[in-house]
């Protein structure tokens, strides 16, 4: 396997689940901003093991139709440029643009569908060899019933710059369980699915599983403090040392823990 489709591989993006007001709710529009540990998505981690500044804003309509924003720093993008050895411009933001519906089928059983663009601006990942734009559009669907949900995320562009990876998918499950006097736990499992091939060689190799078992503590007014214990099963791919791997060869997939604090108003 060349070391340039490795690379690309190893610094995969994945993104943030968006929160979305209510339209019920008294102010529609909300903001969010967030200080987290590390910024992991779909358990590979997006800041090389570094903390991360996050916020978004976020629109409800009564009619159900919902549009939001929200940004993190990131560093996979000048990471595999560093491992190419590839000009691959300045882009250290990830910006995502996403709208959608939410309806309810019957009582406690709602859906949401929408869809999710990923904008890294000024990057320049085309640059490396068999790769293309890290800008990623995916269409989602979910279905809740009661604590539980089921969602699943289609790319309808290549996956965050893996060349030939149109049509990968993103299938998890997930269910928030409230403890009472604000404490809520979370587990969470999902599979992203790689698509295509590139230079003769599957995309298949960097499917993986991610779980994560998450902690939250609602302090009112707002903010909500979280510990997140998450990690991955990824496939072995020679001559990498990992799947999914940093410039200094450690494994961005490794099982962590993620502490962090949100305040939305």
């Amino acid at each position: 396997m060349k070391k340039t489709f490795s690379a690309i591989a190893a610094v995969v993006a994945v993104s943030a689940v968006p929160h979305v007001a209510h339209a019920e709710d008294a102010n529609p529009l909300s903001f969010n901003v967030g200080l987290f540990s590390e910024y992991r998505y779909r358990g590979i981690s997006q800041t090389r093991f570094n903390p991360a500044v996050q916020g978004g804003a976020d629109y409800a309509f009564p009619s159900g139709f919902y549009v939001g924003t929200w940004l993190s720093n990131i560093k996979w993008i000048k990471d595999a440029g560093q491992i190419n050895t590839v000009d691959v411009g300045s882009a250290n933001i990830e910006w995502d643009i996403y709208g959608g519906y939410k309806g309810e089928i019957v009582k406690d059983f709602t859906y949401d569908v929408g869809v999710l663009t990923y904008y890294y601006p000024s990057n320049k990942y085309k640059n490396i060899t068999n790769a293309s734009n890290a800008n990623t559009t995916e269409i989602y669907g979910a279905l809740t019933y009661g604590p539980a949900t089921v969602k699943y995320s289609h790319a309808v562009t290549t996956l965050f710059g893996v060349g030939d990876s149109k049509n990968s998918g993103y299938l998890e499950a997930a269910a928030t369980f409230d403890l009472g006097s604000g404490f809520g736990i979370t587990p969470h499992v999902g599979y992203q699915r790689v698509t295509g091939n590139v230079a003769g060689v599957s995309n298949s190799v960097y499917s993986y599983t991610d779980y994560a078992l998450t902690g939250t503590k609602d302090f009112g007014n707002g903010f909500v403090v979280s510990l997140a214990a998450m990690g991955t099963r990824t496939k072995d791919a020679p001559p990498a040392p990992y799947a999914y791997y940093s410039p200094d060869g450690k494994n961005l997939g490794k099982f962590t823990a993620v502490l962090g604090v949100k305040y939305t108003f």
